[in-house]
């Protein structure tokens, strides 16, 4: 039993529930809809830099979605606890880190499939992207996918409770979208706004790739900071199997 058959085991899963496929995309587009009606006029701003919103706000929606659905990686966790499938693979063959390997990678799969989505909607409205770009904005949310999924994995493992991971997705998925570039830039914001911005996670995925979405890659600040957001995300994969063995001794 390898990574491949319990990714695609997830997968299985995944697709099957056509409801949570349609949240998936419909939360993003209110998202667009709310934010982008809301805060189109900053681009009058002096200093704002952007004459259109939507092309500034497409990155902040896509990491905001990534951060959302990633969080609630753990809850899947806890259901194989609870069912006692969990317990069943660790009788079997499986490579223990492949279990909750699948798990991140079904996420990032599901992150990644949504970020497109929203691109394609915000290229259909007018928002303007470079290719470049892209692929460095799917990059992001694809890292910040497997950050947050495995800190959720963790939490699921240690506290074993529903309620403690909706609580970690309230408590985190506001402050880190609004402590970041995702909606402001960064030089409109208050001085000890940007500060923590500069220590943010999501922040790191957006100023990744900005400059190239705006057809002017930066490569030096691309590697800075797309690097820094690899390095959390190896972090808290040697963690989570770390806790994985904890759960092992405990059963």
């Amino acid at each position: 039993m390898n990574l491949m058959y319990l990714t695609g085991r997830r997968l299985k899963v995944f697709v099957r529930q056509p409801a949570f496929l349609l949240a998936t995309l419909i939360q993003p587009v209110i998202w667009l809809f709310l934010f982008g009606n809301l805060f189109r006029r900053i681009v009058e701003l002096p200093g704002f830099g952007s004459g259109n919103y939507l092309t500034y706000l497409i990155p902040g929606v896509v990491v905001m979605t990534a951060v959302s659905s990633s969080m609630w990686s753990g809850m899947g966790v806890l259901e194989e606890i609870d069912r006692g499938t969990m317990n069943r693979f660790l009788a079997t063959p499986a490579r223990r880190g492949a279990i909750l390997d699948a798990v991140v990678i079904e996420t990032t799969l599901s992150v990644t499939f949504q970020a497109v989505a929203i691109v394609l909607l915000g290229l259909a409205a007018g928002a303007e992207f470079t290719g470049s770009g892209v692929l460095l904005l799917l990059a992001g949310a694809a890292l910040l996918a497997v950050v947050f999924s495995t800190l959720s994995n963790i939490a699921g493992m240690l506290v074993r409770q529903r309620e403690s991971i909706i609580g970690l997705n309230t408590l985190l998925l506001l402050p880190l979208t609004f402590l970041s570039s995702a909606f402001m830039v960064p030089g409109l914001m208050p001085g000890w706004m940007q500060a923590i911005a500069r220590g943010n996670p999501v922040n790191w995925a957006l100023e990744a790739c900005r400059p190239a979405l705006a057809g002017t890659p930066d490569w030096p600040r691309t590697l800075q900071y797309g690097g820094g957001l690899a390095l959390l995300a190896i972090a808290l994969l040697l963690l989570s199997s770390r806790t994985f063995r904890s759960y092992q001794k405990s059963v």
